[in-house]
């Protein structure tokens, strides 16, 4: 198919958003709230087209909203409450995802990442890695993959884990293989690599009750909801066969719907060892780094109940500055981080306002509401996908878990005969799997996704397999496995 014109995917999604803001609003939903989700509808598709960086299409985004506030954002009860300013209230909301704590962990990941390019540990690690695990693309693959499930029980940050601890170090390895970002040498390795990481982090983050922060919030609401409890060997016993599956399959499937074109590593592992030798003993920034990057771990793992995730980010990219792994040049040069963090923080604004204005809410019970009569397995099945496909509403786990799980887990309670707690149990378990979905869907998407490896229409692609690929194994294995350790004693 012959791809659009430039001119065309600039007009595409300023026409989408007209053109269903000229719509009536569909029946139970208030009209400012159909008209937000229009310019949300139209900012999405301009991601997909990509006529603009993703950061300038979330500035225009926000902006427009806030410009039209007391048409798309406030109901007519809240423009005409006593006190209210509406111009105040619209540009607290605009600027509302730039004090989002996991924004500033994601750049927090840029800020790890660039320590590890000033000092060269990157480098040698990555060199490491050629050296020994290099010798094929797909067993490269596997090797993040191993990494990941090796920090996933103890850091329950998943930005920080994939974002702070690993990307900084495969960033280094599609060099080592002359790929290289924004370039058609991104395919030899550096997409494979990239995308691998993105699917292995939604993997483990399921995996693990303690491999993502709104795992822990979703547990909370269903006790407070339905009275369930969810111990962590619960938690592991149900996602185990579903989540072990997929790390096993991962690297491979995403080597065969997307594969790199270096498949053997051939002379590299030989040029890694020399390169190696070449570099010599760690240096003292090195070794300052890694001590640093410890403490960062340890703190993550430890003293979560503490100390945020984000506050210890802070803290190390701080001691990286006192100690010399950079400076703050380096820190105001980096483009990349700073645009990704306008990237993200619109985007959690724009996504956090569906919620704001009631139509996330409106969707969730518009689909219940046309479950009644429906056979519970099917009832259930159709609700799971609802929850799993409507995090390409959000920007944030978190959010979604706060937004729609309690509506869920009403819905579900509400049909006669429907399993609620392994209904609870598979709802928790799609929160880490639905990272894969978008190129926003949890913290470290962004990270990778700016990598320059990953061009916007294959991570939507790949998204939408990989997330009815997740779905699909959830169904298939999750349903049966959870029936038999929770039984299908009915609500």
């Amino acid at each position: 198919m012959r791809p659009l014109s430039p001119s065309l995917k600039a007009i595409a999604p300023v026409a989408l958003a007209i053109l269903l803001a000229l719509l009536p609003a569909p029946a139970g939903l208030a009209l400012h709230a159909w008209r937000y989700f229009a310019i949300f509808a139209g900012v999405i598709l301009g991601l997909v087209l990509n006529p603009l960086p993703g950061a300038a299409l979330g500035f225009l985004g926000v902006t427009t909203v806030a410009a039209l506030a007391r048409f798309v954002l406030f109901s007519p009860e809240q423009l005409a409450a006593p006190g209210f300013r509406p111009a105040n209230a619209a540009i607290a909301w605009a600027l509302s995802g730039f004090s989002d704590s996991t924004v500033w962990l994601i750049f927090g990941a840029y800020m790890f990442a660039l320590g590890y390019e000033k000092t060269g540990l990157g480098r040698r690690i990555a060199l490491l890695l050629v050296k020994w695990m290099g010798g094929r693309t797909l067993t490269l693959g596997y090797a993040i993959a191993l990494a990941d499930v090796a920090l996933a029980p103890f850091t329950p940050s998943n930005t920080a884990r994939s974002g702070g601890v690993i990307y900084p170090v495969i960033r280094h390895l599609p060099k080592l293989y002359d790929s290289h970002p924004n370039d058609p040498s991104a395919r030899r390795i550096g997409s494979y690599l990239m995308w691998v990481a993105i699917a292995v982090v939604s993997i483990t983050s399921t995996t693990f009750l303690t491999g993502l922060a709104p795992n822990l919030l979703a547990v909370e609401i269903a006790r407070r909801t339905l009275h369930i409890e969810i111990a962590w060997g619960d938690w592991f016993r149900a996602a185990a066969p579903v989540g072990l599956l997929l790390l096993l399959v991962t690297p491979a499937l995403a080597y065969w719907i997307y594969p790199p074109t270096v498949k053997k590593g051939g002379p590299a592992q030989a040029w890694a060892v020399q390169e190696l030798a070449n570099l010599g003993g760690l240096k003292r920034n090195e070794i300052t780094l890694m001590s640093l990057v410890t403490l960062a771990l340890g703190l993550w793992v430890f003293a979560g109940d503490s100390v945020s995730p984000t506050t210890v980010a802070l803290i190390v990219i701080s001691l990286m500055l006192l100690t010399g792994v950079f400076s703050w040049s380096d820190v105001a040069a980096n483009a990349q981080a700073w645009s990704t963090l306008a990237w993200f923080a619109t985007l959690v604004a724009l996504a956090d306002g569906l919620s704001r204005v009631g139509f996330v809410a409106w969707f969730a019970k518009t689909v219940a509401s046309h479950l009644g009569g429906v056979e519970p397995l099917t009832a259930m099945i159709v609700l799971l996908a609802v929850f799993f496909f409507a995090h390409y509403l959000f920007a944030s786990l978190t959010a979604h878990a706060a937004a729609l799980m309690p509506v869920m887990l009403a819905a579900g309670a509400g049909i006669p005969g429907l399993p609620v707690a392994q209904f609870a149990i598979l709802l928790c378990l799609e929160l880490g799997i639905m990272g894969v979905l978008t190129p926003y869907a949890t913290g470290p998407s962004p990270i990778y996704q700016s990598s320059g490896y990953l061009p916007p229409s294959d991570s939507w692609r790949l998204g939408l397999i990989f997330g009815c690929v997740f779905f699909g194994v959830l169904i298939a294995v999750g349903i049966p496995w959870t029936s038999f350790l929770f039984g299908t004693a009915a609500n």
